[in-house]
């Protein structure tokens, strides 16, 4: 709204009306005014949710400090969301395509999270909304966004070539004028560090259909991405702050990626693919950074709010619309590989179990307790059937937390590491 206002008012020339012209200016007042929106609001939403006795639901599952979560205040995620929304309607272009995506895809999963929550609150269980519309909900995202991605006129990509310099045997790299529409995105350990779609269909000999083709399989990726990371960060969301910071350094990587994608002359000095617009993003993922660094002022160990599914699920959906929008989902899972092996240690869990009860007769598990983090707070009992038995003692909450972090922080640094690997 500011920024229209503005560019309304540009012919006025009073100082500072450029400021809001600079991507970077707007990014930092964006991330800015997230976290004090946070910080503000907070505690006032918490108290409200207080009076409205909207406490956690918590079984008994013999985890340290477990049972004295219950009644802790849940569906924080609103703390969260309102301080990506403010922001980015005040100072974000409201008529970018993606600026529209990311808040379409903020309130899309936002409302399937909340009902999730309120499902649990109002049946006083821990099953709340149920899966199949979970995932339909995470499908119908997907599906907007892939196909938007393929009609929309205003989503186009620049490519880059090497040029001969002239009287001598160095190449520069350019980026191309023209803009064009193709499923292409960003991949490790090749030179030019892209992989278009329409490569997997090129056998078809209708080059019409087969560029379809191409959108469609592009299409399907982007639904299997939103749901995967969804989900992901919905079971990381197990203790306090591990879910918010997690996301908060996945976030920041993304935010430097969107930066340089969207900068013409950084993209040809890093030889990576120019995405005209996107560079608007970058003011989002400012202000989903300041969000969760607020939150975690009030969800870091002890935690005086949880986000609940409104929050879990919000975020994975927004960090996988985001790499999908600046073509960025094929690195999401080394990226995103905390918010993976959580899935993948419930899915081995389950289905080891399963095997093992059919074979045996009785059932045996990999970890002590999934998804993974759980694992590591759990003491090992005696006589136990467990794979993988370390640690035989708990680890303490907070440092579990802090731990994952860190595996996070080098993870994103892996992810930029490998598009050098060329």
């Amino acid at each position: 709204m500011i920024y229209a206002l503005l560019e309304l008012l540009d012919g006025w020339k009073f100082p500072g009306h450029n400021l809001m012209g600079y991507i970077s200016f707007r990014a930092g007042i964006s991330f800015a005014l997230a976290l004090l929106i946070a910080l503000l609001f907070g505690h006032k939403i918490i108290e409200r949710l207080q009076r409205m006795q909207v406490g956690e639901v918590v079984r008994n599952l013999g985890l340290e400090g477990q049972m004295k979560k219950t009644g802790t205040p849940t569906m924080g995620g609103v703390i969260i969301i309102m301080s990506i929304l403010i922001p980015c309607l005040l100072l974000g272009n409201l008529s970018n395509i993606y600026m529209i995506l990311m808040l379409v895809a903020t309130l899309w999963m936002g409302c399937i999270g909340f009902l999730d929550d309120y499902r649990k609150l109002k049946y006083h269980n821990k099953d709340g909304l149920k899966g199949k519309y979970k995932v339909t909900g995470q499908v119908g995202l997907g599906l907007l966004v892939g196909i938007t991605m393929w009609l929309s006129p205003d989503i186009v990509m620049s490519e880059n070539f090497e040029v001969q310099k002239a009287d001598t045997s160095e190449t520069e790299i350019v980026v191309s004028k023209d803009q064009i529409k193709s499923p292409q995105t960003t991949i490790p350990f090749v030179k030019n560090n892209n992989f278009n779609y329409e490569w997997l269909t090129s056998w078809v000999p209708d080059k019409e259909a087969a560029k379809t083709l191409g959108w469609l399989t592009f299409v399907l990726v982007v639904v299997v991405v939103v749901a995967a990371v969804s989900n992901g960060a919905n079971l990381t969301d197990g203790l306090d702050g591990l879910c918010a910071g997690t996301s908060a350094i996945i976030g920041v990587a993304l935010l430097i990626m969107g930066y340089l994608g969207g900068n013409v002359i950084y993209s040809s000095y890093l030889n990576i693919m120019y995405i005209p617009g996107s560079e608007e993003l970058v003011v989002y993922a400012a202000a989903f950074i300041g969000a969760l660094v607020g939150f975690l002022w009030y969800n870091a160990f002890p935690a005086q709010v949880f986000m609940g599914d409104t929050g879990s699920l919000t975020l994975g959906g927004i960090l996988a619309v985001f790499a999908i929008l600046i073509r960025k989902e094929l690195l999401i899972p080394l990226l995103c590989l905390t918010f993976f092996l959580e899935d993948v240690s419930v899915m081995l869990q389950v289905g080891y179990f399963k095997y093992t009860k059919r074979k045996y007769g009785e059932g045996r598990r990999i970890f002590k307790m999934t998804p993974l983090h759980h694992h590591f707070q759990k003491p090992l009992e005696p006589g136990s059937n467990v794979l993988w038995k370390h640690p035989v003692n708990p680890i303490p909450e907070s440092k579990i937390v802090v731990r994952f972090w860190i595996v996070g922080i080098l993870l994103a640094a892996l992810t930029f590491v490998t598009l050098k690997i060329r």
